[in-house]
């Protein structure tokens, strides 16, 4: 989401003379775009204020006439506020993921100067009409496309913080939708993922009038010209249903592939959670897919040393892995956020017990990452390329299963869809040979 909401500010700003740089000491604004939602990310954030203050300070120093303007976006700017501005008060604006939208008008203001010094912006109000009316076509677009069609999250899971960031759930009407993916797809887009924070939790109103599900957009995407591959990412188990179950069973470009987090697989902790589901749930929608798609392959995401966290607890969530057999996974200490219920709670496992448990999830899924990888190997997989890797003369692109791979090639390859012979599975990777 934070890579679409960058590509979007891109593209407001470029009508008004600006284009982005590689070089950040050659900005004449830098915008930090942040997530909030671990802790880490949020001391990285005024990590890189500092750096940026610094540049700043230069510039003044040798009397350079270009001043940098400096902004904090995303979801650490809905939450912190004027907390930045008192804590790095050379930040000339803030706003959240909702306000961005109006970048070029807060730039025009704070280069309005008030008796030789600018106006400060803080600007992170939801606003009652969607910021998606005012958002620009995008002018370029990679290969692989993202494209919002929900945000927002009801679900107040006591660890997170998007309710208070991104706001109330909002999806877009298929029409707007199905608009900007002909556009994509015009563009040179062959693959287009679709982004929410609960994604399948899409209801937005269909071509008909009515309200249309995840399910029913993905099927009108598909008839689309040009496009090869759909994907959707985040999802939550909540909001699985019958027309998306369909849909992986019979819309082709659909992938076999989904990011379906669980956090935990002690039910227990799902309920301190309130993740609302059960894990036995959880497992019967693993299920579900298997049935509709008997080739689709699974991630999640896992927190583990939640408060009030047993070794029982930490033990059912390794068996829930065992059980699923993931393709990968995203996992990670867990981080006490401000203002969430879970934060204030007085049974935080102690650090030392979070990084062991962390630790051992992360090897199993590890264990299960690699294997999956290496049962590729013999198989002839279609891969989409999209970039240059990292040797001279390699290409990168990517299998149905999000899997990296690379092969010896050049950029006329970008945005072909190759068999490849699979010879070699690595831990992040696979290797082989066009056919």
């Amino acid at each position: 989401m934070n890579v679409y909401d960058g590509q979007k500010m891109a593209d407001l700003l470029k009508p008004h003379g600006y284009r982005i740089t590689e070089i950040s000491e050659d900005a004449d604004v830098s915008i930090l775009n942040t997530c909030h939602i671990r802790e880490k990310a949020e001391h990285k954030v005024f990590s890189d204020l500092g750096r940026l203050h610094a540049v700043k300070k230069d510039r003044k120093s040798r009397d350079d006439d270009r001043d940098m303007i400096i902004a904090v976006g995303g979801c650490v700017g809905q939450a912190e506020g004027e907390e930045i501005t008192r804590q790095a008060p050379y930040v000339d604006m803030v706003f959240g993921p909702q306000s961005y939208h109006r970048l070029p008008e807060m730039l025009a203001q704070i280069e309005q100067k008030i008796k030789g010094k600018r106006k400060k912006i803080v600007d992170t109000q939801f606003p009652a009409i969607s910021k998606f009316d005012f958002l620009p076509s995008a002018s370029e677009t990679p290969v692989n496309a993202f494209l919002v069609v929900q945000e927002g999250c009801d679900k107040f899971c006591h660890f997170c913080v998007v309710p208070y960031t991104r706001g109330a759930e909002y999806s877009r009407s298929a029409k707007t939708i199905l608009q900007e993916a002909k556009h994509l797809l015009a563009l040179g887009a062959k693959e287009i993922t679709l982004l929410g924070q609960n994604v399948n939790g899409y209801h937005g109103e269909g071509l008909d009038g009515g309200e249309w599900s995840l399910g029913r957009l993905i099927y009108a995407l598909a008839e689309l010209d040009g496009i090869k591959r759909i994907r959707y990412t985040t999802s939550h188990p909540l909001d699985m249903h019958d027309e998306l179950y369909d849909a992986h069973r019979d819309v082709e470009q659909l992938m076999p592939f989904l990011h379906l987090p669980v956090q935990s697989g002690s039910d227990l902790i799902l309920d301190a959670m309130n993740r609302k589901h059960t894990v036995a749930e959880y497992l019967k929608i693993i299920e579900k897919l298997r049935a509709a798609r008997p080739d689709i392959g699974f991630s999640s995401d896992f927190i583990a040393g939640y408060p009030g966290e047993t070794a029982k607890d930490h033990q059912d969530t390794l068996e829930l892995i065992k059980n699923v057999g993931y393709a990968q996974a995203y996992s990670f200490k867990y981080s006490p956020r401000p203002g969430t219920p879970a934060s204030i709670l007085q049974t935080q496992v102690p650090e030392d017990i979070k990084s062991t448990r962390l630790a051992e999830l992360q090897d199993l899924v590890n264990v299960q990452q690699i294997a999956f990888n290496q049962s590729m190997v013999g198989k002839t997989l279609e891969v989409l390329f999209d970039r240059e890797g990292k040797l001279p003369g390699q290409v990168l692109g990517k299998t149905a299963y999000m899997q990296s791979v690379t092969l010896n090639g050049d950029s006329s390859l970008f945005g072909n869809l190759l068999s490849v012979k699979i010879k070699h599975g690595h831990g992040n990777s696979l290797s082989g040979e066009r056919l």
